[in-house]
């Protein structure tokens, strides 16, 4: 199976340019990101960098997101974290609450430098996985003034505790560990990483309907591409080891500038961003910048690509207020 359109899984407007660019986060690692920017683009832009989902490529989703927002006069920069896709980084196919955190930041760095581009003015948009990434970003680093979480995970919350917190103890965690050095240690041994795969496939008839919700995307013509990690071989086995212990959003109620939570309120993971919005604004003294959309009918991946479904409208607006 080849991606639809040149390597992406969505076709590119006449109307937006899209330019490959590279940086480096503050660890060295360079990152590769896909820079779109409206045509008729003059004067300094509001600008926002989009990252995710979890497992995802610039090629799918979170490029979607960025030529859309590009569409819409902002200057837009969807780019791989560390470690996968067209990003540096080694080993490969492994993910970091820290670094991943930080490639946000990066991602700040380089538009902020652009000379196209309103340095006061700029947010961020993380999908997923990365919408918790883009929360943690947000309380860490003061030059983001708005940020959009879409279809959130909270990736830390589900590899300690397991979905909807089934798993939460100290013995689950203890076995989960054990499991996961013991292969550590497999993997230098043999001087490779195993990998965990990706999303099921063939597909058992008797699938929980999230699991047939992530083929859908990720295993047909919708969303396969070539480098996403969900449509191959998935993450290394040993990836998830520092998430069982580095919660990321400790000082999500410290976040002082802009938030917009987006969710499909038939999804999976609709509980993560209803914790994550509660905790944000629990004993937080700047509420009112802050907003939890639940959008109808909608399931998980709804979000990654239906733009009969994902609010633009809203997003734009939301950044236009707050990106001023």
């Amino acid at each position: 199976m080849r991606s639809k359109y040149n390597g992406y899984s969505f076709p590119l407007r006449d109307t937006v340019t899209r330019e490959k660019v590279h940086f480096h986060n503050r660890y060295g690692i360079e990152l590769c990101g896909d820079l779109y920017l409206p045509k008729d683009a003059f004067g300094n832009l509001a600008a926002v960098a989009v990252s995710g989902p979890f497992g995802a490529v610039k090629e799918q989703c979170s490029g979607l997101y960025a030529e859309e927002l590009a569409s819409r006069g902002f200057a837009a920069l969807a780019f791989d974290p560390s470690f996968i896709g067209e990003s540096g980084g080694q080993a490969r196919n492994v993910a970091s609450p820290d670094i991943n955190t930080e490639d946000f930041s990066a991602a700040v760095d380089f538009l902020s430098t652009r000379d196209f581009v309103d340095p006061e003015k700029i947010g961020i948009l993380g999908i997923c996985g990365f919408g918790g990434m883009a929360l943690n970003a947000a309380a860490m680093d003061t030059r983001i003034k708005a940020t959009v979480a879409s279809t959130m995970y909270d990736m830390t919350r589900v590899t300690a505790n397991g979905y909807f917190d089934a798993d939460n103890s100290a013995d689950k965690r203890y076995e989960t560990r054990k499991a996961l050095n013991a292969q550590r240690t497999e993997d230098y041994k043999n001087g490779t990483c195993a990998r965990a795969g990706g999303v099921v496939d063939p597909l058992p008839e008797d699938a929980p309907f999230f699991v047939k919700d992530y083929y859908d995307y990720y295993k047909t013509e919708r969303g396969y591409t070539e480098r996403s990690l969900n449509s191959n071989d998935g993450w290394n086995v040993t990836s998830s080891l520092s998430f069982l212990n580095m919660p990321i959003l400790r000082y999500s109620n410290e976040i002082r500038s802009a938030v917009l939570v987006i969710h499909g309120d038939k999804a999976h993971s609709c509980y993560f961003s209803k914790d994550a919005f509660a905790n944000m604004v629990k004993d937080n003294p700047y509420t009112d910048n802050k907003e939890l959309l639940l959008i109808p009918g909608a399931v998980h991946t709804d979000l990654y690509d239906r733009k009969d479904i994902i609010p633009f409208d809203k997003i734009q607006q939301f950044f236009q207020t707050y990106l001023k």
